[in-house]
């Protein structure tokens, strides 16, 4: 029996095993560059049609094909205008046509709840086995491209759209996935312009049954200020893989910022989340104050705290930094934002402000987008705001935590509306 007559009959597991063997097994001697070539040759050897790889850009506003070379004249797609993009923005599988008629199945390449683009696939015909196939084809893609994209600078040549300064280039060199998540919390973070980064950063992390986080602004925008930004992140991954805890974590920092640029500081919010209780700990230094949304509304003032200097100040006082608790209520969302999320003008020398700001996200999320796409969203409307170029870097983190024994996944699927793209103005 021919691998194309089991796709069709049922025999669906042991052909899909067929194909994804002899994948995995010739992707170990395949540079990155072949991997989107391998992949689309042994699925058309087996009569399942083309296949194609699209990862997201770094600005997250288009999905570019990882045909190489880059420059073969191949365009991204619209990540607001085209099925990929919605495929990209819901996390769920589309079905459509082309112009031609020809079947395209869009799949979305899932690294846990981190999104790292879409795949497509243009089967002859589509039915269950098929389908399922697709679903493991999807997964199997995404191992690959995150495995063998670590060392291809062609995967991240793909991923940009405009060149990116040397500050940009050390900072993104540290930063974590966008977004982590599991059962009781998902963390998620944007930070714009991509290429043109200065001072600020973000860090997430999940350390057996807690969550670290840490968004960071330092003193500047030049290559001094991702310097400084570089030292806070290592210095905190250092701290806490060490086993120290959130005061002796910000205690190194400190010293280790003022040891290394004693005339630079950086502000920061430092906090550690034990999810199976939703007890939430947090230093500020000299940040814009975290925000507490519950039921879909801000609490005024309920992380407001007396200020602390920023990072690299701290040997002034000689005081050991001041550790702030709050419990946490199953379905809270903590908001941490730099300043240049509501203070960069627009060309009429109107702010974004924060007003605008928690009104969009908090629309969005009760529109039932998911987290990490609400903060996309945001994130372009402030850009749209600004007319694509920020004064200063803006970074937004947010983390919302569950009761441990809610059923459900990572996030909340999104609400029609927000399917078809109809509830992003609505939310404006």
């Amino acid at each position: 029996m021919s691998v194309h007559a089991e796709f069709s009959g049922g025999h669906m597991e042991e052909a899909a095993a067929r194909v994804l063997s002899e994948l995995l097994e010739q992707s170990h001697e395949v540079a990155p560059t072949g991997i989107p070539r391998l992949v689309s040759d042994v699925c058309q050897k087996y009569g399942l049609g083309e296949v194609d790889i699209f990862v997201v850009d770094e600005g997250q506003r288009q999905l570019a094909p990882l045909t190489l070379p880059v420059d073969d004249g191949r365009r991204g797609l619209s990540m607001d205008r085209s099925v990929a993009g919605l495929c990209y923005r819901t996390t769920s599988l589309r079905i459509a046509q082309d112009a031609e008629g020809q079947l395209e199945v869009w799949l979305p390449l899932l690294n846990g709840v981190e999104r790292i683009g879409v795949l497509q696939v243009r089967p002859d015909h589509l039915d269950g086995a098929r389908l399922r196939f697709c679903e493991l084809l999807a997964s199997l893609v995404t191992l690959l491209v995150l495995t063998k994209g670590a060392h291809s600078d062609d995967y991240r040549l793909a991923q940009r759209t405009e060149r990116f300064s040397l500050p940009s280039e050390m900072v993104w060199a540290f930063l974590p996935p966008r977004t982590l998540g599991t059962r009781q919390v998902v963390c998620t973070a944007v930070l714009e312009p991509a290429q043109e980064l200065g001072g600020d950063a973000f860090d997430h992390s999940l350390i057996g049954n807690r969550l670290t986080t840490t968004i960071l602004d330092s003193m500047g925008h030049d290559l001094a200020a991702g310097l400084t930004s570089s030292v806070a992140m290592a210095g905190c991954r250092n701290a806490r893989r060490s086993g120290h805890g959130l005061g002796d974590l910000v205690a190194g920092v400190d010293s280790r910022i003022h040891e290394v640029f004693p005339d630079r500081f950086c502000t920061g919010v430092l906090g550690d989340l034990d999810l199976d209780t939703g007890a939430w700990s947090w230093i500020n230094c000299g940040h814009p104050a975290p925000l507490l949304i519950r039921h879909e509304r801000v609490l005024p003032g309920a992380l407001e705290r007396e200020g602390e200097l920023p990072l690299g100040l701290g040997h002034l006082t000689g005081a050991p930094r001041k550790v702030h608790h709050v419990q946490l209520q199953p379905g809270d969302r903590v908001l941490s934002y730099s300043d240049g999320i509501i203070e960069a003008l627009s060309n009429t020398g109107e702010r974004f402000g924060l007003h605008n700001f928690l009104d969009f996200l908090i629309r969005a999320t009760a529109a039932g987008v998911t987290t990490y796409e609400a903060l996309r969203l945001l994130i372009q409307a402030i850009l749209r705001y600004h007319d694509g170029h920020l004064q200063d870097d803006a970074t937004i983190q947010l983390f919302e935590w569950r009761d441990p024994e809610s059923p459900g996944g990572p996030d909340q699927a999104y609400t029609s509306a927000y399917a078809t793209g109809a509830g992003v103005q609505g939310a404006m």
